[in-house]
């Protein structure tokens, strides 16, 4: 018998999911017993020390030394300033990569070097890295125009008098309290001007303005927003640095108590099933720059934030990003998230190991990479637990476990293949949810299809960033409106973006022969669009094909129009069958059919052109092979039923 959940047991999911503790963090301590708790400044010591060569002879040497060799290709760097109309492209052109291209250079440069100074500990980087310590602490601002308030006083340029803090500034910090933890004796060979810089601007731009001014990711914002990534990730670095930096020990703890209360404002609104609204290529800088803190907090504590790893909500947080895994290559992209995004393999195995979940574990060692000196973009201190974890994590069993069935109950997302722990066959992955999703995209009732663990049926995605993106003309990129997702335009009218516009009606069975996800589509759309009821229903036949069906209720109907996204050319068969050329590059070719009732509906394909800024984001993940298929309604009817089915040809 089939297992039945439907809307009043949803309901009651979610209001458990709300009734879960709150104030995790900052409700076990007092500042009183937090300040007992916290290992003062000076006896802090989250990795050997410098003159620990004893210490350091337990880290890495394979990857210590390739960062030795990527930091020998820096011994000459010169350390460039960024001109004013570097930071102005952005309102000039909506241009914002020129700009980010060299501050995330020179960074990735400093953290290079300081890990090759501490293996070799000889000083050959020691002036190069103070070269950079000196360049950065000279930029005007140490976050990314893009993040600039869009206000006609700045226009692009930074006001040095008020500075504020966003997702870069924050990581600026952690570098250079880093260099301060590894190399601060050196520097005051040198000269003591050099630590005093650092803790100086570090106060100034990140430490103080966190302190005593509000800024929108610590809190929901003014519709109920909950905060999204920016939220732990700006934690996570906040707490870096002001652990690592200030001393004064009152000052310190107060910080951190201000950290534990943001990070409970993240975390008391999460939806109990763990999943992450932004996807998973956006998971790596929200449940895990959580678990970012927590590491953090443990070692900064003796343990003393253990107990946070045996709650089932920070449990789920974790496991969703194997949850929503496609095959090795691929994983769900609803809204902003990337198709291939790039997994931080170590922290995932950590994160696994915190909180008992072999199945993480596995899936974290799967995707190690080989030693190479990168450093990774961002999160630089997870470097310094990777070199200290590498001879178990050598070892560690591997594995995907690809759940034959994941339902997300409060993020209202179904992911569900033919059968656990494979990806051969069909994989069909479906959303509620609404439009006022963090980096949303108006896709309500969006589903994609898989096969072999390899696209057919997509969701395009996000393109390239530009000013554009987060601006009042979002939803004009037609990546970003539903019109180019798989649902349908409805008398004229797409579905618009706000928290009211939402699915409703929503429910998920599952056995062993079946699942299927159902919801009613109505409320995302406007009054406008005369739409009673829109109820649709998505079923993987496991082994077979995949159903979809649309119950249709219309208080007029003056045009409708289903569309398909598919990354393979597509051709009109006979009637009633749509042909799509599924052809992944180094795979088989096949041809799959979309079949559909050729009495109601007219297809036609289109390729997508891909020719704005924006665009250049979709060629580097997709290609230049995006097609549209727009199956219009002959003669729309008030009240309709269409059915579509995909399978092999």
């Amino acid at each position: 018998m089939m297992k039945l959940l439907i809307l009043p047991i949803l309901l009651l999911l979610s209001v458990g999911s709300w009734a879960q503790k709150q104030n995790l963090l900052s409700g076990k301590y007092t500042v009183d017993e937090l300040g007992k708790v916290l290992i003062p400044q000076a006896q802090w010591t989250p990795f050997p020390r410098l003159d620990d060569r004893a210490g350091w002879a337990k880290a890495d040497k394979a990857m210590m030394q390739a960062f030795v060799k990527k930091a020998e290709g820096y011994l000459n760097y010169e350390w460039p300033f960024i001109p004013a109309t570097k930071s102005l492209l952005i309102e000039r052109t909506g241009d914002r990569n020129e700009y980010q291209t060299i501050s995330f250079k020179k960074r990735e440069v400093l953290g290079t070097m300081i890990l090759a100074e501490i293996y070799e500990n000889q000083g050959r980087f020691v002036d190069p890295i103070i070269n950079g310590v000196w360049s950065i602490c000279e930029e005007s601002f140490w976050g990314v125009p893009a993040h600039l308030p869009k206000t006609k006083e700045l226009s692009g340029l930074m006001d040095v008098s008020k500075p504020f803090v966003d997702l870069f500034a924050a990581e600026t910090a952690t570098f250079l309290a880093w260099a301060d933890y590894y190399l601060g004796d050196k520097f005051d060979k040198v000269s003591p001007q050099i630590r005093k810089r650092i803790y100086n601007e570090t106060n100034y731009r990140v430490l103080e303005p966190l302190m005593t001014k509000h800024h929108g990711f610590m809190t929901s914002n003014a519709n109920g927003r909950r905060p999204n990534n920016w939220n732990p990730w700006i934690c996570s670095n906040w707490l870096n640095a002001v652990l690592l930096l200030e001393k004064d020990q009152n000052k310190r703890t107060q910080a951190v108590q201000k950290v534990l209360t943001v990070l409970d404002n993240y975390l008391n609104p999460h939806p109990l099933d763990g999943g992450c609204d932004e996807g998973p290529s956006y998971w790596g800088a929200a449940a895990a720059s959580l678990f970012d803190n927590l590491a953090l907090l443990n070692q900064a504590s003796n343990d003393a934030f253990r107990y946070v790893y045996e709650d089932e909500k920070i449990r789920n947080m974790g496991r969703f990003i194997y949850r929503v895994q496609i095959g090795p290559e691929y994983f769900l992209n609803f809204a902003d998230a990337d198709p291939q995004p790039k997994m931080s393999a170590s922290m995932i195995y950590r994160f696994g190991k915190a909180i008992g979940d072999e199945e993480m574990m596995k899936f974290g060692a799967y995707y190690r990479e080989p030693e190479d000196g990168s450093i990774g973009r961002f999160h630089y201190f997870r470097n310094f637990y990777s070199l200290f974890m590498q001879d178990e994590y050598r070892k560690a069993p591997q594995g995907l476990p690809l759940p034959k069935s994941v339902w997300l109950p409060d993020l209202e997302v179904m992911v569900v293949r033919d059968r656990a722990g494979s990806t051969d066959g069909l994989f069909v992955a479906a959303k509620g949810g609404n439009n006022d999703e963090s980096h949303n995209h108006n896709d309500i009732g969006n589903y994609v299809v898989y096969y072999n663990g390899l696209p057919l049926l997509i969701d395009v995605g996000r393109g390239t960033y530009t000013r554009k993106t987060f601006s009042d003309g979002r939803y004009d990129i037609w990546y970003n409106r539903s019109d180019y997702h798989n649902v349908p335009t409805i008398n004229g009218h797409t579905q618009p973006p706000g928290p009211q516009f939402k699915a409703s009606n929503v429910a998920f069975r599952d056995d062993e022969a079946s699942a299927q996800f159902s919801l009613d589509m109505a409320p995302s759309y406007p009054a406008e669009a005369g739409v009673t009821s829109w109820q649709r229903t998505i079923r993987l036949n496991r082994g077979r094909n995949v159903q979809v069906q649309d119950v249709v209720s219309l208080k007029n109907a003056t045009g409708l129009t289903h569309h398909l996204m598919t990354s393979y050319p597509a051709e009109v068969g006979k009637p009633g069958e749509l042909i799509i050329h599924y052809q992944p590059q180094g795979h088989s070719a096949k041809d799959f059919i979309v079949k559909y009732d050729a009495r109601k509906m007219q297809p036609v394909v289109e390729k997508v052109k891909l020719e704005a800024m924006e665009d250049e984001g979709i060629r580097t993940k997709w290609g230049d092979t995006i097609y549209r298929i727009n199956f219009k309604v002959i003669s729309p009817k008030k009240v309709d039923k269409f059915d579509f089915v995909v399978a092999e040809k």
